[in-house]
């Protein structure tokens, strides 16, 4: 499956919509756009997971990198990710505990800075 990514500013913060699977073959992709967000100034971004059917690893690591380079910057990545099948890998691995996980963008824009 293709991944689809579209982004958007929104109070203050890049939001940017996957769509499809998150692995090998698509997690470059994804690493590319979140690089040029960062590089472009957006230091506050939220990846929205709603419409991702699987992540693997690759893309796991993708995500960790990405919060990594914006907290370098003092900048925040909130993941929104109500499904629970994907949840579940978060939850899974213990990434619960160092992602910011929301139901929906509303809830991640809104949430207060930690």
């Amino acid at each position: 499956m293709d991944l689809r990514l579209d982004g958007y500013g929104r109070d203050g913060w890049y939001v940017l919509e996957v769509e499809g699977e998150i692995d090998l073959a698509t997690a470059p992709r994804l690493r590319e756009r979140l690089l040029s967000a960062v590089n472009d100034g957006e230091l506050n971004l939220v990846v929205d997971l709603r419409g991702v059917g699987f992540i693997d690893s690759t893309g796991l690591g993708v995500l960790i990198g990405a919060l990594k380079r914006v907290r370098l910057h003092e900048g925040d990545l909130r993941l929104v990710c109500p499904e629970r099948g994907i949840r579940k890998v978060f939850d899974i691995t213990g990434l619960d505990h160092v992602f910011a996980l929301t139901a929906s963008v509303d809830d991640a824009v809104a949430a207060p800075t930690a």
